[in-house]
């Protein structure tokens, strides 16, 4: 009866042991933005091909629109191991690495194509690791699209934006580019931004071409240059020490899924920003102007003491990588 006994308990606790051992890794995916963008469309391409090829391996939850954590809170979550993913957008991460600062620095790169030359490259790649010591890890680029300028007054070159009160986000380096304009930088939250652009407590403003439409700026700007002057995307980003735990053959699936998705989102991205634009024009609430390569040239000209004021923290060879994907 004893050895019965011991037998059964010894096989309880195979089975327990089995059972703790086969439980799928739980990734809980926290973003700020609706399903229907690209951000949102990408994170549930994400769990479904995960659960399609790492069924009862992995486990992936969706939570969009903020439902958990707005995106300063969710870098602290990710370290906690409260969420093992998010999204945020590359002007975020200031507080842990300056050298995404890259991205903010206006006119560095002449287009999207340069771009993605940029992020797939070796500089690129080497960006995703610059926040190990901190505790993060970025694993892919997802687009939201370049930006333009708007204004209630029509803009060509510098000298017509000189004065204007513009909204920006909470950036260093966005900061320093406006008031190299010689214009008034005003630091909104962007839900503020129609209304501020309606009231004329801002006259300009800068956004991808998604941004515009779908907040109805063209309704309260009446001209819009395409600039393509500066970057707003995501990093989608993990904690180090989570990814680094994971079995080697679950990390490599994760990592092809996610280049996979990647591709989808900034196809998704780019197509999105080339629709809300036609919808602008379409619109006839506004205008949209092409600066000619003189004027951008000029507005090079006087965004480059930018990029120098900025060469320490960033890192001459991380520019000096950016300038070279114009090529």
């Amino acid at each position: 009866m004893h050895f019965i006994t011991l037998t059964l308990a010894a096989f309880t606790l195979l089975v327990t042991s089995v059972a703790v051992h086969a439980a799928p890794i739980k990734i809980k995916f926290s973003h700020v933005v609706a399903e229907s963008t690209p951000k949102g469309v990408g994170a549930n391409m994400f769990k479904k091909l995960v659960e399609e090829r790492l069924a009862g391996k992995v486990v992936v939850e969706v939570y969009p629109n903020s439902q958990l954590y707005d995106d300063k809170k969710v870098m602290e979550a990710l370290l906690l191991g409260d969420v093992q993913m998010a999204a945020p957008s590359l002007a975020k991460f200031g507080k842990y690495t300056k050298k995404l600062q890259v991205f903010d620095l206006p006119f560095l790169f002449d287009d999207l194509e340069a771009v993605e030359r940029f992020q797939y490259g070796d500089m690129g790649k080497k960006l995703l690791q610059s926040m190990r010591k901190k505790g993060y890890l970025g694993l892919a680029y997802w687009h939201n699209g370049m930006k333009q300028l708007s204004s209630k007054a029509k803009l060509r070159v510098p000298a017509d934006i000189k004065g204007l009160k513009c909204r920006i986000q909470q950036s260093d380096v966005l900061q320093t580019q406006f008031e190299a304009m010689g214009v008034n930088p005003q630091k909104l939250a962007f839900a503020e931004v129609y209304n501020a652009l309606q009231t004329g407590v801002v006259d300009c403003a800068e956004n991808p071409w998604s941004n515009i439409y779908s907040k109805k700026f063209h309704e309260v700007q009446k001209y819009f240059l395409e600039t393509n002057h500066g970057v707003l995307d995501y990093l989608l980003v993990t904690n180090a020490g989570f990814w680094k735990k994971l079995p080697a053959d679950i990390r490599t699936e994760l990592e092809k899924i996610i280049a996979e998705v990647t591709v989808e989102v900034n196809k998704r991205a780019y197509d999105l920003a080339m629709e809300s634009r036609q919808n602008v024009i379409d619109s006839g609430r506004s205008q949209v102007l092409a600066p000619t390569k003189e004027e951008v040239a000029q507005w090079r000209k006087i965004m480059e003491p930018v990029w120098k004021k900025f060469e320490k923290e960033i890192g001459k060879d991380v520019i000096k990588a950016a300038l070279q994907a114009n090529q």
